[in-house]
């Protein structure tokens, strides 16, 4: 590991000052990501600016819910109000790492985790997200977990959160400060994909904090699941993933919230089959439909080319049972 310098951060304003004024800083939340990327030295930074301090609230504003960057994902997981209306993100949750990995991870931080990609943390591959203009491996490589959605020729690795899956479905918005002042960015708009610099994977700008994350009102969303399809039953990432919120009127869709994990570098909105279903009713052969429609313009690469009817079933399956049609 490089060595570093240390400072814990007492408020905001404290942790901008400190990070920069220290030469190659980075903010520190649970450090369940970035101290891994530490070990490996795929990370190295000179400095580490301790957030965990901050704020830890999980409070009601405006009928939605206001969360503190520094809230551990277990508090968020079982906070009473996610689990009665934002029940696919305590699900999320729940499925996304073992309980002494979620005691310590913040949620600022799981928005945050990097790619766990095996070709970038193998320094012996080519990978332009660590080392950019390098190549990627991955491409004629074992790539059965990576990305059938927004990838480039620059790189296809997947984002691994389970957590950002449903709250890209819940319209989160991501608050956060810098020198230049605070600001608010939709959590969809958070992540890049990779394009030709897969290196530059968010829009913050140098030293910017996230300070919150704000989950805007929506009623519906009370009927809502998601579901992670993985290699295996106990903690692994997801082949695919899908949260998913639907209200139903006299047959018919009236509103539906999707997204996808595992599929994409970022987490995946399903802006195209949401369009598609609404209005529509509520019968797997619609749900059908939307899904083919998202999944139009997905490549396969050797390795994983079965993710696209996998993730269109797993839609279907999560719709009909929302809907009350799962036979």
């Amino acid at each position: 590991m490089t060595p570093f310098t240390y400072a814990r951060a007492d408020n905001v304003p404290d942790a901008l000052r400190l990070a920069g004024t220290m030469e190659g800083a980075k903010y520190l939340g649970g450090g369940t990501n970035l101290v891994d990327l530490m070990r490996e030295t795929v990370e190295r930074p000179r400095a580490l600016v301790d957030v965990s301090a901050l704020s830890t609230g999980i409070e009601e504003k405006d009928g939605g819910l206001f969360i503190g960057a520094a809230a551990k994902n277990t508090a968020l997981a079982g906070n009473r109000i996610v689990r009665q209306r934002y029940p696919m993100l305590a699900r999320a949750i729940l499925a996304g790492a073992s309980a002494q990995i979620r005691n310590m991870a913040t949620v600022g931080g799981n928005i945050l985790q990097r790619t766990r990609c095996t070709y970038f943390y193998d320094h012996a591959a080519r990978c332009n997200k660590r080392a950019p203009g390098a190549g990627c491996d991955a491409i004629d490589g074992f790539n059965r977990m990576h990305a059938i959605l927004g990838a480039s020729p620059a790189c296809v690795a997947t984002h691994p959160s389970d957590m950002c899956v449903a709250l890209v479905a819940l319209d989160a918005i991501v608050h956060t400060d810098c020198s230049e002042g605070p600001r608010s960015i939709p959590l969809a708009d958070l992540h890049r994909l990779p394009g030709g610099s897969p290196d530059v994977e968010t829009s913050l700008k140098p030293h910017e904090l996230i300070t919150a994350v704000e989950l805007p009102a929506l009623p519906f969303a009370a009927r809502s699941t998601y579901r992670k399809v993985r290699d295996r039953a106990s903690y692994a990432f997801a082949l695919v993933s899908v949260a998913a919120a639907l209200v139903t009127v006299d047959g018919k869709v009236r509103d539906v919230r999707l997204a996808l994990g595992g599929v994409a570098p970022k987490p995946w909105r399903a802006w195209k089959a949401e369009s598609v279903l609404r209005g529509q009713p509520a019968t797997e052969e619609s749900f059908r439909a939307a899904a083919e429609a998202e999944l139009a313009d997905a490549v396969g690469l050797r390795d994983n080319g079965f993710k696209m009817e996998l993730a269109t079933r797993t839609i279907v399956s999560v719709l009909s049972e929302l809907a009350g049609t799962h036979t």
